[in-house]
């Protein structure tokens, strides 16, 4: 699958707004977007699959290396300490918080680690003859989850603040996590899900039919089979996503209600020769500035306080537009989902930093660092608000615009 051409015209409804499109032919690599919504149907960055299989091979092999070996180590005492992504993990989890340390294990681990080998089953499954079509399910939703470039940055600050009590060096694992950062990031960038559709399941465009719906999982435009489900992915087919308003709604709320312990509790505990300091997530970045560290305390105070509050505030605008048939430039809502998408998962950055700092001061030593009660209530709520960007169907803003907007 080097290249993958398209020699008849494509007629389809876009899956973020609705819009009924009749695309020329075009090559993978080129760029198709909807004229009405601005949203790329094709971002012309597809590689292909073997060129995917190699990345996906390479980051398997690296993945020993960069998850089990030292990431830095620092000299305290006259004792080296070195953290890894994997110890970070069974701290959490032994100081009595599974569920967070699933949270950052997930983040940090499986999810990078679930991308190459997904692509590496469609490439043995292409040969098998197996049912490929969960993979590229999940494969389409996997993109939020894999954070090996925000744990990068977590692992930046953590050896930033350790610098003012013990000597920080590079560990053997660095290099090998950060060239997986890297490609996995490659592999995001230039994996093109709908080519792979078309590839491993081609089918005859449908969209003229009247009783046609866009599948908003492979983003395929037919009518539903005899199960009602999509005749490519045979995922449930509907109008729109059954109960999106109230599913957003539910996990907003929920984050909005978990974000007030979580900046209100210590999301730290660090104990300096018996004596106790606790953090929240603000005074964590007031003592960052305090000792002269304001660029990780900006980038601190972003990921952790102003993102997740300009997630909610923004997708609280966005429902509100939905409901109340709002006039307001639905491209320009658009945008506002599309950023909201972006910048959620950078909000992990503070729970990656926790895990780091465990692993590199403990109990045996006169400091030790300790997650505080106001971590899990954090962790939670970003999660909930990740998933309430995916479970908010685009296309209502644009019903709500076509309801509302006056007739010339």
């Amino acid at each position: 699958m080097n290249h993958i051409n398209h020699t008849d015209m494509i007629l389809q409804r876009c899956s973020h707004c609705n819009q009924k499109i009749l695309s020329p032919s075009f090559s993978a690599r080129q760029v198709i977007v909807c004229p009405r919504c601005l949203s790329q149907l094709n971002d012309g960055r597809s590689w292909s699959l073997n060129r995917l299989l190699i990345l996906s091979i390479t980051l398997l092999l690296l993945a020993p290396i960069a998850f089990w070996q030292p990431l830095i180590s620092i000299h305290l005492l006259g004792t080296q300490i070195s953290a890894n992504v994997l110890e970070g993990i069974r701290l959490i989890n032994q100081q009595g918080d599974p569920f967070t340390a699933s949270i950052v294990a997930f983040c940090a681990v499986a999810a990078p680690l679930l991308l190459p080998i997904l692509i590496i089953s469609l490439f043995i499954g292409r040969h098998l003859k197996v049912n490929l079509r969960p993979i590229l399910l999940v494969l389409n939703h996997l993109k939020e989850w894999v954070m090996l470039d925000v744990y990068l940055i977590g692992l930046g600050i953590a050896a930033i603040k350790m610098q003012d009590y013990a000597t920080v060096s590079i560990g053997h694992g660095l290099i090998a996590f950060i060239t997986m950062a890297i490609i996995s990031l490659l592999i995001l960038i230039h994996i093109n899900i709908d080519v792979l559709w078309r590839y491993f399941y081609r089918m005859d465009d449908k969209a003229e039919d009247p009783t046609a719906l866009t599948c908003t999982a492979c983003h395929y435009t037919a009518p539903p089979n005899a199960q009602e489900k999509c005749q490519r992915c045979h995922r449930p087919l509907q109008y729109r996503e059954p109960l999106s308003l109230q599913k957003t709604w539910a996990a907003l709320i929920t984050a909005m209600i978990l974000l007030i312990p979580a900046n209100l509790l210590p999301i730290s505990v660090f104990y300096l020769n018996g004596q106790r300091m606790e953090d929240t997530i603000y005074s964590g970045v007031v003592s960052l500035i305090d000792s002269g560290n304001w660029p990780i305390a900006v980038i601190v105070f972003i990921a952790s306080i102003l993102v997740p509050f300009i997630k909610i505030i923004i997708m609280i605008l966005l429902l509100f537009s939905i409901q109340q048939q709002s006039k307001i430039d639905p491209v320009l809502r658009m945008k506002l989902l599309k950023f909201v998408s972006w910048i959620g998962r950078w909000s992990m950055l503070d729970l990656f930093v926790i895990a780091l700092m465990m692993t590199l001061v403990n109990r045996d030593q006169l400091m030790s660092f300790t997650m505080g009660p106001a971590a899990l209530y954090f962790g939670v709520a970003v999660i909930l608000t990740i998933l309430a960007v995916e479970w908010l169907d685009s296309r209502l803003i644009w019903d709500s615009y076509g309801k509302s907007k006056p007739t010339n």
